[in-house]
């Protein structure tokens, strides 16, 4: 059946929740920072503009929900359950739409259809929570069944309006929409300030304590050329097999969250110690994106031996994530 999108993208959070023992689980089969993170949360600014929970910009003007995503479309390929947050009832779902990133070409065929395939559940006290862009085939659950929490609903999937593997999850009270981190809303925002120090926040609906990520990388890997955004985005982009014969050196950071300003520093060591150093700025805020860094073999070989990619995350003078990648050429 067609699920009611119609408030989950179209109403603004004016309505704060009312007081409730009501808590949430964690909707989703992967562990947070590790092998997924949260791409975006609920949009408190009622401007154009957009401010999530902790008043920086992880959102975008009017989302609803709180994206779950997952790194790479390989991720999703494997399978990654999609779990009811909380016991209910399933009031409504759809299972139907392929797994294909949303175009201008078939943004018609998903008008009125954005949440993809998906879930709803009811739950006592006028609570309702949606689980979208699921994985065609893999609803688990049928209209009018009750589930507890933890239940596998499906999988997490590329159906509907959405340009990475993830599950929007909406929570509405009454028909209003909720943010779980915060449901009476931030409750200080900081002016003139990027810092980036936590907003407290004490009447979280999550049932455990969910740390906040400003952004964060997704992965890295070494190539004998700068890759395809799409190659990396499905997972292909690090398949590659260099040698000491390999005619560059390419070494990548994908990441999300990334705000105008924001410095990525790739650097390459190897044998003989560190031989490339490239730092970027981000010119605009980029919900995901990936740079790139490297050199061109200059001699008739690479040393044999180790070499390790480093990629930090830089946001005014605070470090906001860093990873390493090791290869070995011979």
């Amino acid at each position: 059946m067609r699920l009611p999108l119609g408030v989950c993208l179209l109403s603004l959070v004016t309505v704060p929740a009312v007081a409730s023992d009501f808590t949430l689980n964690w909707p989703v089969d992967c562990s947070l920072g590790e092998t997924c993170h949260i791409q975006q949360y609920v949009d408190h600014d009622p401007s154009p503009g957009a401010r999530d929970y902790q008043c920086r910009p992880l959102s975008y003007s009017g989302h609803k929900g709180t994206d779950i995503a997952l790194p790479y479309l390989s991720d999703m390929q494997e399978g990654v359950a999609v779990l009811a947050a909380a016991p209910g009832v399933v009031q409504g779902l759809r299972d139907v739409m392929p797994d294909v990133y949303s175009t201008e070409e078939n943004a018609a065929a998903l008008q009125g259809r954005e949440c993809g395939n998906g879930v709803v559940l009811g739950h006592e006290g006028g609570w309702e929570t949606q689980y979208c862009h699921m994985r065609q085939g893999s609803i688990r659950v049928e209209k009018g069944q009750r589930v507890a929490a933890g239940t596998p609903l499906g999988e997490v999937g590329l159906s509907g309006r959405t340009q990475f593997p993830h599950l929007h999850l909406s929570l509405r009270h009454n028909g209003q929409v909720v943010d779980p981190f915060a449901p009476l809303g931030p409750e200080a925002c900081p002016a003139g300030t990027d810092a980036i120090a936590e907003v407290t926040v004490t009447n979280s609906l999550w049932a455990d304590p969910i740390p906040y990520q400003p952004g964060g990388f997704l992965g890295t890997g070494f190539s004998t050329h700068v890759p395809e955004f799409q190659a990396i985005k499905s997972g292909t982009a690090g398949s590659q097999r260099l040698t000491t014969e390999s005619p560059a050196l390419v070494f990548w950071a994908y990441a999300f969250g990334g705000q105008k300003g924001d410095r990525i520093r790739l650097s390459i060591s190897g044998p003989r110690g560190e031989f490339s150093v490239h730092e970027i700025t981000l010119e605009r805020n980029q919900a995901q994106f990936f740079r790139a860094s490297g050199k061109r073999l200059r001699r008739e070989s690479w040393d044999y031996g180790r070499y390790i990619g480093l990629a930090v995350l830089l946001r005014g003078e605070e470090e906001i994530d860093r990873i390493e990648q090791e290869i070995h050429l011979r």
